[in-house]
Order: structure tokens, then C-alpha cells, then sequence
């Protein structure tokens, strides 16, 4: 199923920090993703935000206290509790946290999370020295003992002057986390490895030989592919692409590099994606110094590289690993996509048009013709490369390609 927030329930419970007007934010990007927005605040909260803010921003009623107005059916923290498919405490005070670690139900926040079986995100933030303290820290892995998950906070100044560790963690990173925590965990239990970018072969200091890979592609695939429950791991070339959050990020920059890190990874991974550009020639001779214009030469010579793709098709193990490959043409593309699959011994090819409008490289969009061993094709929808990721991965996990 395609990640998505709209109609999602999600709580957040808000604490007193002066990090609680950030959350406005994350709750506005939600309430456009149409996810349904329930905000609790406690009484030190409303110190720093009023319930107005967020009341404005979800349309809908902001919870503040522990008992029932008249007329009111149910307690809020059973309803909310019951309701919820992720609750979010953020800020989380080194007092909520102490609260939540032993289970005290106080106030209205403590007790939704007590009533509540569904995942818990729990986003420190509060000065470096309370974050620090080994009391603070031994209730932080006693959170993760029972199962939330604890976002680390940032570094950063203060909002009382000191520096260090103890900011509001980005909404981009917590973001993902719920992603995973509310999406279709149909990947559960999967060790998937994705190559993505593109590599660069060194002639001098100041020039290479690459290509116009982006890496979104499998940047894309690789964060759905946490989205839906998976262990990632990412191999990548040059990109200026963000680390994704919770995905394991290997960095590399030549085909060798590349090579030796595939390899030292792969055998425990139940599905491989190359969806990386990797060179097919590097130079035979690298200068340590610049090559001044006078001095090049008009033919360089080349070295071909390793297979990367080719040679773990031979030595997978079929009965356990999926292999799929990506292919970049620009002609005969199904009859280059097919000699490949059956070359490489791939499970599944994905092959992009890289001349077709607005696909291919750089763009931020794909179109993909899937081909598998038994000739069955599917061309995908053109579609942004995030959605492209989620329909690849549907069709996967539909058509019975998991190990």
C-alpha cells in the first residue's frame, strides 16, 4: 500500500518547553496532509503557546485537561488512547519523560499514553545538562525497554545560551519515523540493500568521469522501503540528497568503492535493488596533481570495471535473495532491458527512458517498464519518483517477489 498520511490519527502531546511553538509547524504540515490532528497541551505548554495556535491550525478541539466537560461522554484520555494510530510527545520534557518511563498517569497526557496501544514517538528537547544527566538517560532506555521509539535530539544553542545536545529534532526526521510507525509494515522482517547515484572515475584533483544521475531514485526506493518496515541499507554515490533518517547510509565514490561495499554487505540481505549509475570505465592512469590544459592529452585511456550487477547475479543466492537491477537506455529499451535480465540473472529489471520528457536523470520524475524471468510486464504510470518508489514496491510485495 502507498505511504501516505491522509486520514491518519495522530496525537501529539505537547509539553512546557520553549521548543512546544516549533510543533506548530509539524502539526500544520500534517493538517495539509490531511491527517487527522489531535493535540493534547499541558498546563506548562500553554505557557509558552496558546491552545488557540493549534486549534486554528486542525480545526478541531485542542484537549487540555484531564476530566470531562459536561455533557462530554468518555474521559479524553480513553477516546484519544483508543483512537490514535501514533502519538507524538514533543517537546518532551525531562519530566514527561521520567513520568512515561515509570508509568505515572498524572494528567492528560500520561494517561492517553497509558490507554493507548499504538506506537509512541518521544522527541526530547530541554537543556543539554538535564539531557545528560544519567537519571535523564537511564529513563530514556528504559522508554526504548518498552518499546517507543526516542528520536535523539539535535546539537545546537540554547535557548538559555549553552550549546550542545538537547534541540527539537527536525520535523523532516520525524516525519519519517511516523511514516514508518502508520504505514502497511509489509516489509517487516526484510533486509533490503539499494545502490543509488552516480560514481566518479578520478583523472586529476579537479576532473572525473561520471554521469548525470541524481541517486532520487533509489534515495526513493530506500525510504519506502523503511517506510514499510524494512532494515535499509543504503549505498550511495555522490549526491547532494540528504541522509535519509533510520537508513543506514554507506557513502562511496568510485566503482571500486562501490564494488568492495556491495560485496561486504549483500550476503545477508533478502532483497537487492541496484538502482545505482554506476561507470562502466575509469582511467587508466590518475594524475595526483591538476593536468594543466597544455599538458592534456586528446585520447584518454580507459579501463573497463567490474560487473557490480553481473557478479552478484552469480554468486546470490537465488532461493533466498531477490535481485532486481535498474537499466538507463534510450533505444530498444525492452530489448536491451531483457537481454540484461537474463545476462545478469536478475529476478526483476526496471528500465528507465532516459531520453523520454521529464524521466530519467536529474528529473523528479520516472516512468519504470518492469520485465521478470517469466516475461511478465508492467509499465508503471509516469509519476514522481516518491510515488514511483511506492508503486514498485506494491508490486513486489503483490506479485509475490519476496524471498
Amino acid at each position: 500500500m502507498a505511504t501516505s498520511l491522509a486520514g491518519k490519527s495522530i496525537v501529539f502531546g505537547i509539553t512546557g518547553s520553549i521548543a512546544a511553538f516549533k510543533v506548530a509547524g509539524w502539526v500544520s504540515s500534517l493538517a495539509q496532509d490531511e491527517a487527522l490532528v489531535d493535540v493534547i497541551m499541558s498546563d506548562a505548554a500553554q505557557r509558552f503557546i496558546t491552545p488557540l495556535t493549534f486549534s486554528s491550525l486542525t480545526g478541531r478541539k485542542i484537549y487540555t485537561r484531564m476530566f470531562p466537560a459536561d455533557g462530554e461522554p468518555e474521559m479524553s484520555h480513553i477516546s484519544l488512547g483508543r483512537e490514535a494510530e501514533c502519538i507524538i510527545i514533543a517537546p518532551a520534557t525531562a519530566n514527561t519523560i521520567a513520568k512515561l518511563a515509570y508509568g505515572l498517569a498524572d494528567e492528560l497526557i500520561s494517561t492517553t499514553v497509558l490507554a493507548s496501544r499504538c506506537p509512541i514517538i518521544v522527541c526530547p528537547a530541554m537543556n543539554v545538562q538535564m539531557f545528560e544527566n544519567p537519571v535523564t538517560q537511564q529513563n530514556i532506555r528504559r522508554l526504548r525497554e518498552h518499546g517507543y521509539l526516542v528520536i535523539e535530539p539535535d546539537d545546537g544553542m540554547m535557548a538559555c545560551g549553552d550549546y550542545g545536545k538537547g534541540r527539537l529534532p527536525e520535523w523532516e526526521v520525524v516525519r519519517e519515523y511516523l511514516l514508518r510507525s502508520v504505514s502497511e509494515p509489509d516489509l517487516t522482517g526484510q533486509k533490503v540493500l539499494v545502490t543509488a547515484g552516480p560514481t566518479q572515475e578520478p583523472y586529476d584533483p579537479a576532473r572525473f568521469i561520471s554521469n548525470r544521475s541524481s541517486g532520487k531514485m533509489g534515495y526513493a526506493i530506500a525510504q519506502e522501503a523503511f517506510h514499510r518496515g524494512a532494515d535499509v541499507l543504503l549505498i550511495s554515490g555522490p549526491s547532494s540528497l540528504s541522509p535519509p533518517p533510520g537508513i543506514r547510509l554507506i557513502k562511496v565514490k568510485t566503482a571500486a568503492q562501490m564494488y568492495d561495499a556491495v560485496f561486504a554487505e549483500y550476503q545477508d540481505k533478502s532483497v537487492i535493488i541496484k538502482a545505482a549509475a554506476v561507470s562502466d570505465f575509469r582511467c587508466e592512469e590518475i594524475h595526483q596533481e591538476k593536468v594543466k590544459k597544455d599538458g592534456l592529452k586528446p585520447v584518454i585511456n580507459l579501463v573497463k570495471n567490474k560487473d557490480i550487477l553481473l557478479e552478484i547475479g552469480s554468486v546470490r543466492d537465488r532461493q533466498k535473495q531477490l535481485l532486481i537491477g535498474f537499466a538507463a537506455e534510450s533505444s530498444n529499451i525492452e530489448k536491451e532491458g531483457l537481454r540484461k535480465l537474463k545476462k545478469k540473472q536478475l529476478d526483476l529489471i526496471a528500465i528507465n527512458d532516459i531520453v523520454g520528457e521529464n524521466r530519467g536523470f536529474e528529473a523528479d520524475s520516472n516512468q519504470l517498464l518492469l520485465i521478470d524471468t517469466e516475461g511478465r510486464k508492467k509499465l508503471l504510470p509516469h509519476e514522481s519518483k516518491v510515488r514511483t518508489a511506492e508503486i514498485l514496491w506494491d508490486y513486489i510485495v503483490e506479485n509475490g517477489y519476496l524471498k
